[in-house]
This record gives structure tokens, C-alpha cells and sequence, in this order.
């Protein structure tokens, strides 16, 4: 029998192998660290890939596994609140797509789901909020940038 915690190419093959799924966001100021994070992904790993970009301009080539979703998020083509006529600020459009994912996929007690928030602050202090209170995910199992202090206890 395969070991279903070995990450390799066979293993990854193998139908009683585990998949763990992954919850990831960026913005345009977070690509690097986003790339350097995909790096390091089994190749077997599944989930969603969210990235909020300034417009078309800034999407780029990813390497990310192959059962990876990934959107990319042009705020030139959002609109801001619904009837405010506003452009979609910075963080926005990151906000509305993943809470809406959340609030479908992350849907179990038991779920497993890996999550990191590269993003913005705006966008990642909202999400955050909306996984931790509205959702019920412990703090502990959401991986944000340090400096935002927003997945410390106390």
C-alpha cells in the first residue's frame, strides 16, 4: 500500500492518497512571495488561487499544480459597492471572490483546508474576519503576513 503522507510523483498517483486543499490569495504587491509559496505546493495538491491584480497588465505565468484553480481578479473591470457607482478599491474584488468561495467550500467541520492570505491588508483583514467569525476557522489555521497582526492570538 502507497503511504498516503509521501509527496512524490507515485504517490501523488495513487487513488487513496491524500489531497489536502489550499486556499491562497495575492495582490500585485504579493506576486513574488505567491510564486515562492506555489514553489513549495506538492505537485498533487488541490484548491484555489485567488489574485487580485491593478488590470489585465499585471497577469503573469504561473507555475502552480496542475488541480490548482486559479483566478486572477481585475479590479479595472469591478465595480466598488453595488450602487455607489465607485471603482472596486484595492482589496475589494479579493474579498468578494474568496468569501464567496469560503462560504460554499469550506463547508465542514472536519475540513482541512490550508489556508494563506498574501494579499493587501485591506483585503486580508476582511477575509480573515469573515473565516473566523462568520465561518468558525481558527485563527491558528490561517497563515497571513506577519506585519498585519491579524492571525496572532491575543
Amino acid at each position: 500500500m502507497t503511504d498516503t503522507t509521501e509527496h512524490n510523483a507515485a504517490a501523488c498517483r495513487a487513488s487513496r492518497h491524500t489531497r489536502v486543499q489550499h486556499l491562497i490569495t495575492a495582490d500585485e504587491s504579493s506576486l513574488a512571495e505567491l510564486q515562492a509559496l506555489l514553489a513549495t505546493l506538492p505537485i498533487c495538491s488541490t484548491g484555489r488561487i485567488f489574485i487580485e491584480i491593478p488590470d489585465a497588465s499585471w497577469q503573469a505565468s504561473l507555475s502552480a499544480p496542475a488541480r490548482m484553480v486559479v483566478a486572477w481578479l481585475d479590479r479595472s473591470r469591478r465595480s466598488g459597492d453595488p450602487g455607489t457607482g465607485r471603482a472596486c478599491a484595492p482589496g475589494q474584488a479579493l474579498t468578494r471572490a474568496v468569501t464567496a468561495w469560503a462560504d460554499e467550500m469550506l463547508c465542514t467541520d472536519d475540513d482541512h483546508t490550508r489556508i494563506h492570505l498574501l494579499g493587501g491588508y485591506l483585503g486580508t483583514a476582511d477575509i480573515v474576519d469573515h473565516l473566523t467569525e462568520r465561518l468558525g476557522i481558527p485563527v491558528s489555521s490561517i497563515h497571513a503576513p506577519a506585519e498585519y497582526n491579524l492571525t496572532n492570538a491575543g
